[in-house]
């Protein structure tokens, strides 16, 4: 339809780079990619921190569960929950910050944490630039807020890897849209049928690519969501000021 939307449709995860770095100018056009989405009340509440620092990529990897990729890319960006901002706009208006004890301010923050994301995806892959991104910079939470230094009111919800690919990966094939899309009401009678068609489609896929282990997406999905797989993400929110209580 256009070379926008192709390029989208045509995403997929890298986790090869080559060693070309990653220009300032580019990076910075990633970046004001990610900024122009929206945020809820205008708020804003997202910041990203830029890594270039091997030491710091190589810490993160290994924070993040082994992902060596992300020491091996020219740059990391972590998507942070920042309701610091927003923080420091009540202390000099003199109006106390309550959202952050709230689900209703996580969810808006995250959300919009998304948006951005998207946004420096879509940018950075019509650039011809690969990217993965990292929810394992949730896996060890504390340590991460101590190495980017983020002071209260923050969070680090997710991070993308960012560098020039080596080689394309197979893409992963989607649910159909059918699955997705939901005219009025949402299609629950026929949700299982997709469900069944999807997994036999995953299991070809994930033969393809060696991973018959993980055998199709209902046990893939199953096997994680049995359990919270990462722990520490509500011990350290309240840690960083988030109560959730409201």
């Amino acid at each position: 339809m256009n070379n926008i939307i192709d390029s989208i449709k045509n995403h997929r995860s890298i986790r090869k780079y080559t060693n070309k770095d990653v220009s300032e100018e580019i990076i910075n056009e990633i970046l004001k990619s990610a900024q122009a989405m929206p945020s809820s009340i205008n708020s804003q509440e997202t910041s990203v921190i830029v890594i270039r620092d091997k030491k710091k990529k190589e810490k993160i990897a290994e924070l993040t569960g082994g992902q060596s990729y992300i020491a091996e890319a020219p740059v990391f960006l972590v998507f942070v929950l920042d309701m610091y901002k927003t923080y420091l706009a009540g202390q000099k208006t003199g109006k106390k910050q309550i959202i952050t004890e709230s689900f209703e301010g996580l969810s808006a923050g995250v959300f919009d944490a998304g948006l951005a994301m998207g946004g420096a995806i879509v940018a950075a892959e019509s650039l011809g630039l690969g990217i993965v991104p990292i929810g394992g910079v949730r896996l060890n939470p504390k340590e991460i807020i101590k190495l980017l230094e983020l002071p209260e009111y923050t969070y680090p919800l997710v991070g993308l890897v960012v560098g020039y690919p080596t080689d394309t990966s197979k893409q992963k094939p989607r649910f159909p849209l059918k699955a997705f899309r939901h005219d009025e009401t949402y299609n629950k009678d026929k949700m299982k049928g997709l469900i069944d068609g999807y997994d036999s489609a995953m299991e070809v896929y994930l033969k393809e690519i060696g991973r018959e282990q993980e055998v199709n997406w209902s046990e893939s999905t199953s096997n994680i969501y049995q359990y919270v797989y990462y722990p520490e993400v509500k011990p350290t929110l309240e840690s960083q000021g988030f109560k959730i209580d409201k």
